[in-house]
This record gives structure tokens, C-alpha cells and sequence, in this order.
């Protein structure tokens, strides 16, 4: 994509980004920015509150054998289950790490979550500052990941899992009370890393000055991963070869337009349906464009969206709405 063309594609993203206001959380409305959207969203879906008063709602994941969604609540230290009839439980207490200084530790509890191929949970451990894997049946934790070159992560903000294994993550240091002048931070970098199933880890992209959601296209040749910096926010593309070596890194969305207009939040968790339709995080909510940046809708409630998952085989998606967890029906696959 040309620099031209993104500069295109920013100039109209701003008419659409929500109008300036504090965070309170308005009736959550789709806006219909193509006709294409009409493919994935039915005309006059509302979006439903299935779950509020949540800290900062994060990692939505649904869990196909259970039936159920997870979601994080960093600062709490929880993640929680909600299930069609059930309504809302705990079901992790601490989610990340136990018995923090929070004159260090801003962010105690996961965030980011995934599921492995065995269907186990995956965890970035803010609090922890590692990548962790839990047995749903037994709670049985185990670290897979917590440095790189000898020094520890500041504190893993979100992951996506390849077909192979992998475990691409991010590791801003938003969990870190200070920031990038935390006493506890020790690598030099923001990193963009990649565990492979073998344990070791690889930086996939240290110049990144917030990476935050990251995901994959469908057929895994491209690498998407949101920067949630005030000054730049963008969402960044690379390719992968079959190696996933990645390469050509170029900003795939400018959200500075959108930011400057008003919109409440910045590029942070995203998804990637089957069909390579990017649902992103943005100034004003949760933005669906296609694999080219060619903006479809915008989810919106006056108030961050921070990340989001589909579910219920294909039929949901679910967003992580600042105090509130949201549920949109979809035409489905």
C-alpha cells in the first residue's frame, strides 16, 4: 500500500471516529461504514451488555468445550466466565501474579488469553511478566515463557497462536507501574517475540514504541500487531514466509486522524475473521475493514473497546468494552 493511499484511507477514517467525551459508556450502536457490512452484521443488530462492572475488561476468549467466555480483568486480577443462562462467575483468583507492589506493578492479572491446540489456556501474564499455560480441567499452571537474552519481559500484553504452536505475543510495559522508567523493567526494548513449540523465543520487531493486539491473516503470510501510542497509534502488517521470518513491515492503518477527532481509546486488541476481515481496536471503538484497510463498520459506545473474540461457532463476537463486556450477533460462517 502506497503512502498516498494510507493517507487516503486516514483522511476518511476520521469522519468516522466518535465525537470527544469522557469515558462513560453510552447504548452501544453499530455504525454502517459499506454496504459489505451487511455480509457479516445484519442490518439493525444491536449490540447486547451481557456482563459490567468490570475494572478494564480485556482478552475475551470463547472456550468451545465449555461453552463459555473468558475475559480478563487486569487490574482486579481476575479473569471471569460468562455462559449463555448462567450469567457471570470467577473463574480465576489471582489471574496473574499474587502479592504485587502496586508502586510496581500496575497491572497484576493476565490479559491477553488463547487457546493451545489441546485446548488449554494461554495467558499473558501481566502481573507475572511471563506467557503461561493453564489446564482448564485441573488449574495446573505452567510458565512457557519469561525472558529473552537473559532478561525478564516487562509484562506480556497479548498473543495469538499459530497453527504450528507458535505463540506470537506482545510486551509493552503497560503492567509496569512507571512504564519505560519501572525499576523492575529490563529489556531494552518493546518487543513483537515468538515462542516456538520447542520453548525458544525469537524478537520478531524490538523498534515498536507500544505494540499492543496482535493476530494473523488466515492463510498466516501476514502479521498484524496494534501500536497504542498517543503520538503514532497504527496498526502495523508484515509478511511471513513459511519460516515466519517476517518482513516488509509497513503501517497498514494511521488511527492519528481518528484519535485527533475525538475518538476515546487506541489500536490495541484485534481478531481476524476466516475470511481475512480485520475487527480492530480504535480511537471510537471497534473498527471491521477488510485485509486492505477499507473500513466496514464501527462498533461504538462512547468509551473504549479493548479487544474482542468471536464465538458460539462463528455466530458472536464479543467485545471488551472498558467496564462491560458486549455481545453482537453475526450472520456467522
Amino acid at each position: 500500500m502506497t503512502h498516498s493511499r494510507r493517507s487516503v484511507l486516514a483522511a476518511s477514517l476520521a469522519l468516522f471516529a466518535a465525537p470527544a467525551s469522557a469515558w462513560a459508556a453510552t447504548t452501544p450502536r453499530i455504525r454502517r461504514l459499506s454496504p459489505k457490512l451487511d455480509g457479516i452484521i445484519a442490518p439493525g443488530t444491536q449490540p447486547e451488555v451481557i456482563a459490567t462492572g468490570i475494572q478494564w475488561a480485556e482478552g475475551p476468549l470463547w472456550v468451545p468445550r465449555g461453552g463459555y467466555l473468558l475475559f480478563s480483568d487486569p487490574p482486579a486480577n481476575i479473569v471471569r466466565r460468562w455462559q449463555p443462562g448462567r450469567g457471570v462467575s470467577v473463574a480465576l483468583d489471582p489471574s496473574g501474579a499474587g502479592g504485587t507492589d502496586p508502586t510496581l506493578v500496575r497491572e497484576p492479572g493476565a490479559n491477553g488469553l488463547a487457546l493451545d491446540a489441546d485446548g488449554r489456556l494461554l495467558i499473558a501474564n501481566s502481573g507475572g511478566r511471563t506467557i503461561d499455560r493453564v489446564d482448564l480441567a485441573t488449574g495446573r499452571r505452567t510458565v512457557l515463557a519469561d525472558r529473552y537474552a537473559g532478561k525478564r519481559f516487562s509484562s506480556p500484553n497479548d498473543l495469538h497462536v499459530a497453527r504450528d504452536g507458535s505463540i506470537w505475543f506482545t510486551d509493552p510495559p503497560y503492567g509496569l507501574t512507571g512504564g519505560d522508567k519501572s525499576l523492575l523493567r529490563e529489556q531494552p526494548v518493546h518487543g513483537v517475540y515468538r515462542r516456538r513449540p520447542g520453548g525458544t523465543v525469537h524478537l520478531i520487531d524490538g523498534s515498536l514504541t507500544r505494540p499492543n493486539g496482535i493476530s494473523m491473516s488466515p492463510d498466516e503470510r501476514q502479521l498484524y500487531v496494534s501500536v497504542s501510542d498517543e503520538v503514532a497509534p497504527r496498526i502495523m502488517a508484515y509478511d511471513l514466509d513459511a519460516s515466519g521470518t517476517a518482513s516488509a513491515r509497513r503501517i497498514l492503518l494511521d488511527a492519528r486522524p481518528m484519535l485527533a477527532k475525538g475518538g476515546q481509546g487506541l489500536p490495541d486488541g484485534m481478531k481476524v475473521a476466516t475470511d481475512g476481515t480485520l475487527i480492530c481496536s480504535v480511537p471510537g471503538g471497534m473498527m471491521l475493514m477488510t485485509p486492505k484497510a477499507e473500513p466496514l463498520g464501527l462498533i461504538e459506545h462512547g468509551a473504549p473497546i479493548a479487544n474482542c473474540a468471536f464465538g458460539e461457532g462463528g455466530r458472536a463476537l464479543f467485545l471488551a468494552a472498558n467496564d462491560r463486556i458486549l455481545r453482537v450477533s453475526l450472520r456467522g460462517s
